[in-house]
């Protein structure tokens, strides 16, 4: 499989280089692309000074459309699967092979990294919003899954398209939801992660519900209309 590692950066001068050079030691057969998101610190500059595989938004666009821009490059550069990636280093490449393995194995449209899975998993709001979420998908889709808010994700190249021509779909758990309620087979597999490497998440406990709010809604309401 010809893989592609979508990696959405704003503002990750701290972490960025580290990353980049971890995914290509632990995976050197799969092919990256940084989406540098309207970045206003040295993001850009770091990625030309070491010849990085990117492409740079005039501004801040946020993740939706910085996955979007991942996802036109692959489906135009004829990729097999996709995988979410963050610029941060929370994300272990060292999985990357395994997902595809068992997206092609099993036949699967999304493979998820799960924390819970590999005994790990979000504490606290973040921990009772992720399980609030897992409720809600098996309750409008049928379907299990335990690590709903893992930013590790991987699409094979019918969700690439669709993310690639869509016009309302994000890169977040209601819309795997979506899917799974059209009939893609979602699969998880055990993962660890780590700590932000570098730079501060805006993930903060307004932040939190906030999102958590809005992924709720969408699942139980908004997806209806999509």
């Amino acid at each position: 499989m010809r893989i592609l590692a979508i990696i959405p950066a704003y503002n990750e001068e701290d972490c960025i280089e580290q990353t980049v050079r971890g995914l290509k030691a632990a995976c050197p057969h799969v092919d990256y692309l940084i989406v540098n998101d309207g970045s206003t610190d040295a993001t850009r500059k770091i990625c030309e000074q070491n010849g990085f595989t990117h492409v740079n938004l005039p501004v801040n666009s946020g993740l939706s459309v910085g996955f979007q821009t991942g996802m036109k490059y692959a489906v135009r550069h004829g990729y097999d699967a996709a995988v979410q990636f963050d610029a941060d280093g929370q994300h272990l490449p060292q999985y990357i092979p395994h997902m595809a393995e068992v997206m092609e194995r099993e036949g699967a449209s999304i493979v998820i990294a799960s924390r819970v899975l590999a005994g790990e998993g979000p504490t606290g709001a973040r921990g009772a919003g992720a399980k609030l979420i897992s409720a809600l998908i098996r309750l409008t889709s049928g379907i299990s899954i335990t690590d709903p808010t893992s930013g590790m994700r991987m699409y094979n190249k019918e969700l690439m398209q669709a993310f690639a021509s869509g016009h309302d779909l994000t890169p977040e758990p209601d819309t795997v939801a979506l899917f799974a309620r059209r009939g893609a087979k979602v699969t998880e597999v055990p993962a660890r992660m780590q700590e932000r490497q570098g730079g501060e998440s805006y993930f903060d406990l307004p932040h939190v519900v906030s999102y958590m709010s809005r992924i709720c809604f969408s699942i139980l309401l908004f997806q209806w209309f999509r």
